[in-house]
């Protein structure tokens, strides 16, 4: 079954609706974003999050140390990383807290897929890049990735797909790209802020298949 995650998580009563909701993961974004929080607001609403929906956090060139102390307290427990951290960053950050990362792509073109597979990162998550904007990319980029990887018998990271997906089309990105996830953050919202009936529908669509 594919997995779904919801990103952007910045009001208490989002945690309520994940908890009715049941996910399988959510997103704190720590980085600069109008959905931004802190770490003490993420720390005080992990006890309230049920421990079958795993945390991620969501940062952008963000320090070493504070990324790992997030992980290591565990307040999140799978770092998403967003700007230009190279593969000793990762590396370094893995070393410190033998967590799981998950490494964004900007998908312009299928070089973009192909040149993210080798990093040491856990996941990739594909993207149109802007983040948060209700925008999708080509997926058949993804297609054509995975058909290639086939042909030369080698196997594709495990990716979350992000970008415009909302109710009306999960079905379709799901055919269309075979993720080991889909993440939506304003598929779910209404006038910007999450939507309890949205979220609701968007699990039970995925639960249903």
């Amino acid at each position: 079954m594919r997995k779904i995650k919801i990103c952007g998580l910045f009001r208490e009563c989002d945690i309520d609706y994940v908890n009715e909701a049941l996910p399988d993961f959510i997103g704190f974004v720590f980085a600069k974003s109008r959905r931004q929080v802190s770490g003490v607001w993420a720390e005080a609403m992990r006890p309230k999050l049920k421990p079958e929906i795993i945390p991620v956090g969501v940062f952008v060139n963000e320090s070493l140390s504070k990324v790992a102390q997030l992980l290591n307290d565990n307040i999140i427990e799978i770092a998403q990383l967003h700007g230009e951290e190279n593969e000793n960053y990762i590396q370094e950050l893995k070393a410190l807290t033998n967590k799981p990362i998950i490494k964004a792509v900007r998908v312009l073109s299928q070089q973009d897929i192909e040149g993210a597979q080798d990093t040491v990162a856990d996941y990739l998550l594909l993207d149109n890049g802007a983040g948060g904007t209700g925008e999708s990319f080509d997926w058949s980029l993804v297609s054509q990735e995975k058909n290639q990887n086939q042909n030369q018998n080698q196997k594709q990271k495990p990716f979350f797909l992000a970008g415009g997906l909302k109710a009306g089309n999960i079905k379709q990105a799901i055919a269309a790209t075979s993720p080991y996830s889909v993440d939506l953050s304003s598929g779910v919202e209404t006038a910007g802020l999450k939507d309890r009936a949205k979220i609701l529908e968007i699990v039970r669509r995925m639960r249903n298949g």
